[in-house]
Order: structure tokens, then sequence, then C-alpha cells
């Protein structure tokens, strides 16, 4: 696809914002051409005023069949680091930084997930800029390489700083910017991992520190 082909998502975001609207709207996205292989869109799903945002890399298989973020594998083992982290799940809102699924083959039923690119990644987000400026969370919690990326620019590395608060950089687009970011690994990363107990309890760990810095201690 050529950037003349790859227009981004801007002339898709509504101009009055909602989270219906947004859901709507993003069903008819072509900033990319991502759409085309995909089953559908998914957007973010929480309450407006969450005090977190958790945001990963794009839907997998089973979210891009059911229409919701983080319901396959991966959002399994990101719901129990959550409850093992302290953090009420009714107060978060889950999203990616590219909406629509992106794959490559298949092994038996599953599709088999292929990372979003750079140019996916910026086409996509306006999306994330809408749901920054709706939901307004007092922090965000980036869930692997890709969403660092996606905020930080192509340098970012996880492991180098992971579990350590940062500001939301200035150079990426943010009406109301959070108050703070923090990076750990994708839980997907979980489900990969020879060690994964090790793997879970760094991302608890991390997900900890989210947690103090909600209660503001």
């Amino acid at each position: 696809m050529t950037e003349e082909e790859r227009p981004g998502a801007g002339a898709w975001v509504p101009d009055r914002i909602s989270l219906r609207s947004l859901e709507e709207a993003v069903q008819s996205c072509r900033g990319c051409e991502l759409y085309r292989d995909a089953t559908q869109a998914v957007m973010g799903e929480g309450r407006l005023g969450s005090a977190l945002m958790l945001l990963g890399e794009q839907p997998g298989d089973q979210e891009d069949r059911q229409g919701h973020p983080f319901v396959g594998p991966a959002g399994g083992v990101l719901h129990d680091a959550l409850a093992d982290a302290g953090i009420d799940p009714d107060d978060v809102f889950t999203t990616n930084v590219v909406k629509h699924f992106r794959w490559s083959g298949t092994r038996g039923r599953r599709r088999i997930h292929q990372s979003p690119s750079r140019a996916h990644v910026a086409a996509c987000g306006p999306w994330l800029e809408a749901e920054l400026e709706l939901v307004r969370p007092r922090g965000v919690v980036l869930l692997g390489g890709t969403a660092g990326k996606a905020v930080y620019g192509a340098s970012f590395r996880v492991g180098a700083a992971r579990g350590e608060p940062m500001t939301w950089p200035a150079t990426s687009a943010a009406r109301r910017p959070p108050d703070w970011v923090l990076a750990t690994t994708h839980p997907s990363a979980v489900l990969r991992a020879d060690d994964r107990a090790a793997t879970y309890d760094g991302l608890v760990a991390d997900l900890r520190v989210a947690a103090a810095l909600l209660a503001g201690t």
C-alpha cells in the first residue's frame, strides 16, 4: 500500500467523540490496508474517567472474532496479573495502538499474529488520540514494545524502561496527556516464555508500581 493508499485514520474519527461514536466509526476506517483481512475493528473498552489505560499492540485472533480487546489467552494472563497487582478492573480502560488484526497464515483454525509495522501504528494514531481525550486516564501502562514505540519512537526498548514511571513525551500527540506512563512486557510474552512463572511475576511487579502510582504512594 502506498502513502496515498494509507491516508491514516484521521478522516474517520468523528468530530464529536463518545465511546459509541468511536466504536461505530472505526468499523468504517480505511486508514490503512489492515481492514481488508480483519473481521472487524476492535476499539478500546472501559468506562469514561478510568484512572488507568492499558495500551497493547493490536487485537489477536480471538479479539478479532469477538470484537473486544484482550479476550484471548493473553487477556486471561492480563486479567490475572491485574488481580494479583491489586488493580480494580472496573477502573481500567483497555485498548491497543492498532485496531485491526494483522495476521499471516494459519495454524489449525487459528490465524497467526503478525506484528503491525510502524506505518500501521502511525496510520491508527488518531484513534488512540481520541481515546486519550475521551477517557482522560491518570496513567498509561504500555504493554510491550509496539505500544512503547508508538508513544516514544523507534528507539524505545521495554527492557530498558520497564517498571519506571515516565512522562508522556511532548513529541507524541495528545491533547490530554496522562500524568505518568509505565512500561512492562506484553502479557503474551508470558505465554511464550521458557520460565512462565518468572515472566508473570515480572509483569505483576510492574503493575504493582502502577497500582502504587494510582494510590498516590
